[in-house]
């Protein structure tokens, strides 16, 4: 087992924290307020490598795996969950998937202006009526002259406003279930795909999260990712990884909230001594490091089972669902700490808390993780 990371690791990590510390910390308020990330700070981290971390170095990215994007993840949410969700969407769902079962031809045209930031990518699966129960999708593709037609609604799109190709999942036999739903690669621009405004959301504000409308919306037989048919299955890996990069940005969130207790506990007095001094205080920062330092060891050991080719399912889910509920208790004790501070909006840890809710619901709730822990744990010791 080894802890310490690389020096490349140490320097994806390095990188990511100082453009995170001045590009993106001194605006995450303002983005909060507006619910958009600007078009150029999206380009910049294209640009020094934070959006093609994980993507083969032959198609322009940087070749690095699943821990790497952990690391870059938790420094840019440690200043700004939405920031973070940008990237998580953008190279661990649409990227991860292409990466995942795309052809050549495919990865060749699409992933190198992916990895640059010059195109963002998003990936379309919940519907208006199936979040968790996605294998329940309506949206159907229907087999036409050189191509598909798909019909159908999308909800909960991340990058959808700004996203310059989605890889969208859609019923391609009359049958329910699982193992009749396909991947689309769908470009901005066609005809019949309307993105709707970006939801007013409780937190993560500065990323844009739209509904999505299809009405015979027409592609090439080329534009189908992997087998007919297997796009759910392949998006269920997708998933299996994403929940380590929800539980890295939860992490950064923690975090986040963490050191700005520390930092306002010193300067802070309360009966003529720093509240560091109350061991009321000390208790509540204690365990606040506790829970974030065991997150992030969750979360590393769940990337390096991928990044060693060995996924493991179970511990991606122990690690999103301990993450990301250790992540909003550290938050809510950052704003008893901070007192009527803490309340207002002056102060980041109000906006880091509302970003935090988000990471128990998305990429499988808190209770989907239980359900698919306790699953896996009854298998093994049937086994």
């Amino acid at each position: 087992m080894h802890f310490e990371l690389s020096d490349d690791l140490r320097a994806f990590r390095d990188l990511a924290r100082d453009f995170a510390a001045k590009h993106i910390a001194p605006h995450a308020r303002k983005w909060d307020e507006s619910k958009w990330i600007p078009d150029d700070v999206v380009r910049q981290m294209g640009e020094i490598g934070l959006l093609g971390v994980t993507i083969p170095e032959e198609y322009g990215g940087a070749g690095q795996g699943l821990l790497a994007m952990t690391v870059v993840v938790e420094e840019i949410a440690r200043h700004c969950g939405a920031t973070a969700l940008l990237v998580a969407a953008h190279a661990g769902l649409c990227c991860g998937h292409l990466r995942l079962a795309a052809n050549d031809t495919q990865k060749r045209k699409y992933l190198p202006s992916l990895a640059t930031g010059k195109m963002v990518g998003s990936w379309c699966l919940s519907e208006p009526h199936c979040g968790t129960d996605a294998a329940a999708l309506t949206t159907r593709a229907e087999k036409a002259s050189g191509g598909w037609v798909l019909n159908g609604q999308k909800m909960w799109v991340t990058n959808g406003k700004r996203a310059g190709v989605f890889v969208v999942m859609a019923r391609t036999k009359n049958e329910p279930g699982a193992r009749s739903i396909s991947a689309f690669i769908v470009e901005r621009g066609a005809k019949g795909l309307e993105i709707g405004e970006p939801e007013d959301k409780m937190g993560m504000r500065g990323s844009d999260t739209v509904p999505l409308s299809l009405e015979d919306v027409r592609v090439g037989d080329d534009a189908l990712v992997g087998n007919l048919d297997e796009g759910y299955i392949d998006a269920l890996k997708v998933l299996d990884r994403g929940r380590v990069t929800i539980g890295s940005l939860s992490v950064g969130l923690g975090r986040g909230c963490l050191e700005e207790a520390v930092k306002y506990a010193a300067e802070r007095k309360s009966f003529g001594v720093p509240l560091h001094m109350h061991q009321a205080i000390q208790l509540k920062l204690a365990d606040m490091e506790t829970q974030v330092e065991a997150a992030r060891l969750l979360v590393r050991q769940a990337a390096c089972t991928f990044d060693a080719g060995r996924p493991d399912k179970q511990a991606a889910s122990i690690a999103k669902l301990f993450a990301s509920e250790g992540a909003s208790r550290v938050a809510w004790e950052s704003i008893q700490i901070h007192g009527g501070a803490g309340y207002t909006k002056d102060i980041c840890v109000e906006r880091l808390a509302r970003d935090t809710k988000l990471c128990e619901i998305g990429e499988g709730s808190s209770e989907v993780q239980r359900m698919l822990i306790a699953r896996a744990e009854y298998q093994k010791r049937s086994a």
